[in-house]
C-alpha cells in the first residue's frame, strides 16, 4: 500500500485545499495559504467563542453574552470568516468539493475536542429536502460524519429536521433571519436528556443555530454545544 500511495502521489500529487499548489501532504494547505488563515485561539468568550483583542481573565464573557446568555452552553469556531476562508468554504459548499470534508473536520476536532468529549451525539444543521436535492449534499452533515469518524461520537441526520423551506439568508438582517427561521426546525423526542453537539459551516448572526438550539431544548435535550468551521467577527 505504501508503494501504491507513492506511485499515486507521483501521478496525482497532493494539492493545497485552497490554491491547488502541489504540497507534500494530502488534504492540507500550502505554506502561503496557511499564513493567510486567521485561526481563532484564546482568549475568547467562554460562551460564544468570540475572540478578544486583548488578554482577559479565564471565563470572561463578551458584551452580548453578558447581557443575555444564548441557549447553548458554548460555541467554538476554527477560523474567522474573511476573504480567504470565505473562498475555502464556498469551494466546499458550492464548488463540488466534498473531498475537503475530512481535512476541515480535523481542524474542527482540534479546535473543540473538549466540547466533543462532553457531547453524547453529533447533529448537523439540516437542509430542507428541496435545497438538498439542488445542492446534492449537506455540507454540515459531511462535517458531522467526519467528526464522528475521528472521535467515535455517534451522529445522526434524521433527528433534527428543517420542516419549512426558508428563503436564502445571505443578505438578510439579524431580525429578518430570526423571522425567516421561525418554526423552521423540529426535533425528535428521542433525544431526551442528551448532550448535543450541533455542527454547521458558518456562524453569521447565529439565527439558524439559535433556532435549532431552541427546537432541541423543546425536545428535551439537556445541553447544546455549537461547533462551526468559521464565524463572522
Amino acid at each position: 500500500m505504501k508503494l501504491f500511495h507513492q506511485v499515486l502521489d507521483l501521478l496525482l500529487p497532493p494539492r493545497c485545499l485552497s490554491c491547488q499548489t502541489i504540497v507534500t501532504l494530502d488534504k492540507t494547505l500550502c505554506e502561503h495559504c496557511w499564513g493567510q488563515t486567521n485561526f481563532i485561539s484564546a482568549p475568547f468568550c467562554k460562551c460564544c467563542g468570540l475572540p478578544f483583542e486583548f488578554d482577559v481573565p479565564d471565563g470572561a464573557l463578551c458584551l452580548d453574552c453578558a447581557r443575555q446568555r444564548p441557549p447553548f452552553v458554548a460555541a467554538r469556531s476554527v477560523f474567522a470568516y474573511d476573504d480567504f476562508s470565505k473562498q475555502l468554504i464556498l469551494s466546499f459548499k458550492h464548488g463540488d468539493r466534498p473531498d475537503m470534508a475530512p481535512a476541515l473536520a480535523q481542524w474542527m476536532v482540534r479546535s473543540a475536542h473538549t466540547m466533543i468529549d462532553q457531547s453524547d451525539i453529533i447533529l448537523p444543521v439540516p437542509l430542507h429536502w428541496r435545497r438538498l436535492v439542488t445542492r446534492r449534499f449537506n455540507q454540515a452533515a459531511l462535517l458531522a460524519k467526519e467528526i464522528s469518524t475521528l472521535t467515535q461520537t455517534p451522529w445522526r441526520t434524521d433527528l433534527l429536521k428543517r420542516v419549512r423551506n426558508t428563503t436564502p439568508q445571505g443578505h438578510l438582517s439579524r431580525m429578518a433571519r430570526q423571522k425567516n427561521l421561525k418554526n423552521a426546525f423540529s426535533c425528535s423526542n428521542t433525544l431526551q436528556d442528551k448532550r448535543v453537539l450541533l455542527v454547521d459551516d458558518v456562524l453569521t448572526t447565529g439565527a439558524t443555530l439559535l433556532n435549532c438550539t431552541n427546537a432541541l431544548h423543546k425536545a428535551g435535550v439537556s445541553e447544546v454545544r455549537v461547533l462551526t468551521l468559521a464565524r463572522v467577527l
